[in-house]
């Protein structure tokens, strides 16, 4: 049986409609709101700068009584957003994720309203760029992305060919071609990028040391995550964990 609605949030509802009514505050549009972001998605940047609202707009809504606060909860609620739409467009999750894990934690740093509208620009711009960027790449074929989704889904886990035709419904070796065709590299070259790019994030963005992030990410072990991330980044993982380390504390 379905719970009974709340009496108290009910109360709030009706008396916040009243508010909303007796000073003509109104909320954006559904369709305005939902054209905006899909202009994100798009990577149409003169139809997003059209459609952009500044965050002090009322038509938002108030969130807090605190401008600042209640400018930080609308950019939040605009970076969630773009993210998921962006990856609806085709963005990989785990980029559309970490940047908005960057901006979040930008965001966090702000102490004035100047700073907070400077940010929500750049985060519409840099989405927006980084789409139409996409879609100027080559359209891959549905097995090709059902693998990319397969990867990114367990790069925690021995990643075996076999098993990605499995899922995707190809033979390994048909399915290794079709992936070099499309994308330039090898599965397996594929697979190393992006426990690399995993790699780098959770040195630069989390807490954990660089052995657990290895054994994580089932490198074969420390010496051998050592070594290819050396050869990519020309970096041990702990000298880019400690860069990013002092890099973060000087911008605080």
């Amino acid at each position: 049986m379905a719970p009974e609605p709340d009496f108290h949030s009910n109360r709030a509802l009706t008396h916040a409609q009243f508010i909303n009514r007796e000073y003509n505050i109104s909320h954006l549009t559904f369709e305005k709101e939902f054209a905006f972001y899909n202009a994100v998605k798009d990577g149409n940047l003169r139809e997003v700068r059209r459609l952009m609202v500044p965050l002090r707009n009322e038509q938002l809504g108030r969130l807090s009584d605190n401008n600042l606060r209640n400018l930080k909860y609308h950019l939040i609620i605009t970076i969630a957003l773009i993210t998921r739409f962006c990856i609806e467009g085709g963005m990989l999750p785990e980029n559309a994720y970490t940047l908005s894990d960057i901006y979040i934690r930008k965001l966090d740093t702000c102490q004035k309203e100047a700073e907070i509208d400077q940010l929500h620009e750049l985060v519409i711009t840099d989405y927006t760029k980084k789409m139409k960027q996409l879609k100027k790449e080559t359209i891959l074929s549905k097995p090709v992305i059902l693998t990319m989704d397969y990867v990114y889904e367990h790069l925690h886990e021995k990643i075996k060919l076999e098993e990605i035709a499995g899922t995707v419904g190809l033979n390994k070796t048909y399915l290794c071609g079709l992936f070099k065709k499309e994308t330039g590299m090898t599965l397996g070259d594929y697979i190393m990028k992006r426990r690399l790019e995993a790699a780098r994030n959770m040195l630069a963005y989390s807490d954990y040391s660089c052995v657990d992030i290895g054994n994580y990410l089932s490198f074969s072990s420390h010496s051998h995550f050592i070594s290819v991330f050396k050869k990519e980044t020309g970096m041990t993982p702990k000298q880019y964990q400690d860069s990013c380390f002092r890099i973060h504390f000087t911008e605080q």
